[in-house]
């Protein structure tokens, strides 16, 4: 994985590797936010009292099904498509990545005010047709504020500047499949993609962070190695004590013996997005396997949705799409969008010059992520 990445050249196998990957990165995350949503302001004695003293352990119902995701995965659905569409549009030499993310979620935020996609423009994409994408699943008041204009933040002009949930952490873990970027230029995008709502130090270093990890697991890198080059990427950015020592939190809990919630509701603090990601990074590690990891990743008195969204994605980067839960995929909403998604990610960054460029051009794949 790591040569194809370097060089662009792929082989077969290196190519269905990439796309369990991103598979599983995008299906965890989803399965993660999906397990969460029906605990989210609840109690961990709230959350026990009504499922036992294991707290959740299987798919329970949130708004009306079980299975159903958040604003969150919305979010990142429209993540990868801005990183799609900016490809795309790197062959008309306008190549602004952020600005291709920041129309991504104005699409998003469209789908939070529209009845649903019927009146949608062509130059909209496939994605922003998908007429399960327009329920509202409790968007942050963070998001729908810093994208309900088209004014787009920047890191010296963030939107939100005070604005410390973990929300743009849980959208970014679609940078980090990346994996012919570097780490450094990976982590960059996903803090330009997280000040359009988030800008606290705190929160976009924490939405850097996320996507550096699911950056060295795409590209097969075990979990401590992945996290000791985030650690040492975050210490070139002013603001990264407070996600540094997290990270580091969490490292030091593994060793602290057999996990509990106790002990995950300590490295969850207040709910912000440096103590949700620890919570995350401390799941995968110390995660049985991946219904083990997200069963602790959501049993707290926290976020949820966003625990197990970020601790979904990690483990799907890991182990790929075959290690996720069948009987939890079966019912996960907007499965096929996602599957799709995923895949066309994965053939964009595998094999983009095909699809488009100097010599080629297929006008379906520009009929799915035109370049306006």
């Amino acid at each position: 994985m790591g040569t194809a990445a370097a060089t662009g050249v792929w082989g077969r196998a290196e190519q269905q590797d990439f796309r369990s990957r991103v598979r599983g990165t995008l299906l965890g995350a989803a399965v993660g936010d999906a397990f969460g949503a029906p605990l989210d302001g609840l109690s961990l004695d709230e959350i026990r009292a009504a499922h036992g003293t294991e707290g959740l352990t299987e798919p329970a119902p949130a708004y009306g099904r079980r299975g159903a995701v958040t604003a969150a995965t919305q979010l990142a659905l429209f993540t990868v498509d801005g990183l799609i569409r900016a490809q795309v549009r790197r062959d008309t030499g306008a190549w602004h990545p952020p600005t291709d993310l920041h129309r991504a979620y104005r699409r998003w935020a469209a789908t939070q005010s529209d009845w649903g996609p019927d009146e949608r423009r062509e130059e909209d994409g496939w994605l922003a047709r998908e007429e399960w994408l327009y329920a509202r699943r409790a968007p942050a008041r963070a998001c729908l504020l810093g994208l309900g204009n088209a004014v787009m933040g920047t890191l010296e002009r963030p939107k939100n500047p005070d604005e410390r949930g973990p929300e743009a952490a849980v959208r970014s873990a679609p940078f980090g499949l990346l994996v012919g970027w570097e780490p450094q230029l990976v982590l960059q995008l996903a803090v330009e993609g997280a000040v359009q709502t988030h800008g606290h130090p705190t929160a976009y270093l924490a939405a850097g962070a996320h996507a550096v990890i699911v950056h060295g697991l795409a590209r097969g890198e075990a979990v401590d190695g992945a996290l000791q080059r985030t650690l040492a990427l975050l210490a070139a950015h002013p603001g990264h004590p407070p996600v540094a020592d997290a990270l580091r939190h969490a490292l030091g809990a593994v060793r602290q013996g057999m996990p509990t919630a106790a002990r995950v509701e300590e490295l969850l603090g207040d709910g912000t997005a440096e103590g949700a990601l620890a919570v995350a990074v401390y799941c995968a590690l110390v995660g049985e396997d991946i219904r083990h990891g997200l069963r602790l990743a959501v049993n707290h008195g926290g976020p949820s949705s966003a625990t197990g969204a970020l601790c979904g994605a990690l483990l799907g980067a890991l182990h790929g799409e075959t290690a996720l839960p069948p009987g939890w995929l079966t019912e996960l909403e907007g499965r096929p969008t996602v599957l799709e998604l995923a895949d066309d990610f994965a053939m964009e960054m595998t094999q983009g010059p095909a699809l488009h460029g100097p010599a080629v051009s297929a006008p379906g794949w520009l009929a799915r992520y035109p370049r306006g």
